[in-house]
């Protein structure tokens, strides 16, 4: 019985679906936070560089816990470190008033939240190493992160509402509480895992297999300490491969946090629109990017998987798709100044950068199957700057528009907003070209 129990469904499909569930949860709280901040901060006149301040701090904190997540998941084992940091940002967040006029207490509170956060995507990307055989890779990774737009949709959704009606801090409960139940399920229904849960995975060389242990040591489970030999950082660090994903990383995250962070400024300020007022058209970009970024994952193995295309072509194909029309839709979104046209142009946008996950995001595991974590902290490091790099730019290209007597309906105050990303969209695209590859490079 329990035998088939796991034919029908094997325990990494309830690993890759709590990840999921995982992804969600955290993009739900960035995208309430940002709503819940957006409406204190103008109930107190608060300007546009002092919000661009606050909504990037928490980009600080979670640039400088990349690289340590991606160790601490090596060494003490992803399912640990992913259980306590869910636990510190839901508690922080629980604890933490939302009051805009004090900004050092919020400055502290984010930089806590972002510090542990840093850790859950390196942390997945060890586990995802360790679970998931080769020819389901494309569509699990895809399916996980796809969690962090149904997640943003739906904060979109019902987020604003809640706001209005319970105001700010009620935000902050739900999320809190949503992380605190999360933390529960992974803590009972999660586990290390065995080689042989998979006859191909297994043969392919995945599970603890994939963590580059020491041979002095023998493993007595996936969840002990490990001694590790020598990570290759110079390998690591002056690889083109590694700096294709690295680039459009932070491509990737530049245009997604900008547009996450101050699209609801652009529909309230811009377009003079209450997101109260949107009704469900708000969350459409975010679930455009939840169905384009499985069916991206699904397509590319399924290329692979067929011998249509190989590994590496697939990564570059589905990667410049992605990147280089979501660069003409953003280019697009300033010349509309109708709602109805910016909700389309953006969620063309953000579609197309989650098909190009398959690309870049997947590729970490190709190239570097065993330093998975390590890899993922690296380039997310770079994606991590580009959130405090581009919302706080953002600030303050709108406070400069501000300060020069600039309408912010006007379309000149916005458009330098989306071309920045639009533009490194397309120079991201063909570095891919130019130097990625889905072969592996590190044994």
């Amino acid at each position: 019985m329990e035998l088939l129990k796991k034919m029908i469904f094997p325990k990494r499909y309830s690993i890759i679906l709590l990840t999921f569930i995982c992804t969600s949860v955290c993009y739900l709280e960035r995208i309430g936070f940002s709503i819940a901040y957006t409406a204190a901060a103008d109930s107190i006149g608060v300007n546009q560089s002092s919000k661009g301040l606050i909504l990037s701090v928490f980009y600080y904190g979670y640039i400088v816990s990349q690289v340590p997540g991606g160790l601490a998941a090596q060494y003490v084992g992803g399912r640990r470190v992913l259980l306590f940091s869910f636990l510190l940002w839901s508690l922080t967040c629980a604890f933490a008033p939302l009051d805009a006029g004090k900004v050092n207490m919020m400055v502290v509170a984010r930089f806590l939240v972002g510090v542990a956060q840093g850790f859950i995507f390196p942390s997945i990307h060890t586990i995802l190493a360790q679970w998931v055989p080769p020819h389901e890779r494309s569509r699990s990774v895809s399916l996980t992160t796809s969690g962090m737009y149904l997640g943003a949709a739906g904060g979109m959704l019902v987020l604003p509402s809640l706001v209005k009606y319970k105001g700010p801090q009620s935000v902050f409960m739900v999320e809190s509480a949503l992380g605190i139940m999360w933390s529960f399920l992974w803590f009972r229904f999660s586990s290390d895992p065995v080689r042989s849960e998979h006859p191909k995975a297994a043969a392919a060389g995945f599970g603890e297999h994939n963590l580059p242990v020491s041979r002095e040591k023998k493993i007595p489970s996936a969840g002990n300490l490990r001694r590790f030999t020598k990570i290759p950082w110079k390998k690591i660090i002056f690889n083109l491969p590694i700096w294709a994903i690295v680039v459009n990383n932070f491509t990737f995250h530049y245009a997604l946090y900008v547009l996450m962070n101050w699209l609801p400024t652009y529909f309230e300020l811009g377009l003079q629109l209450s997101l109260q007022d949107m009704g469900s058209s708000k969350m459409i970009p975010y679930f455009n990017m939840f169905i384009f970024s499985n069916t991206g994952g699904i397509l590319a193995d399924h290329l692979i998987t067929r011998r249509f295309l190989s590994v590496t072509k697939t990564r570059k194909l589905l990667n410049t798709i992605g990147f280089v029309i979501a660069a003409l839709a953003l280019m697009a979104i300033p010349l509309f100044r109708n709602p109805s046209w910016t909700v389309i142009c953006s969620s063309i946008s953000l579609g197309f950068l989650a098909l190009g996950r398959a690309g870049f995001a997947v590729n970490h595991m190709d190239v570097a199957p065993r330093y998975a974590g390590i890899v993922m902290g690296v380039s997310n490091t770079a994606g991590t700057l580009a959130g405090i790099v581009g919302v706080g730019l953002t600030g303050r290209i709108l406070e400069a528009a501000k300060s020069a007597d600039m309408d912010l309906t006007s379309i000149e105050c916005w458009k330098n907003v989306f071309l920045i990303p639009a533009y490194l969209c397309i120079f991201s695209s063909f570095f891919f070209l130019l130097f990625a590859t889905g072969e592996k490079i590190f044994e």
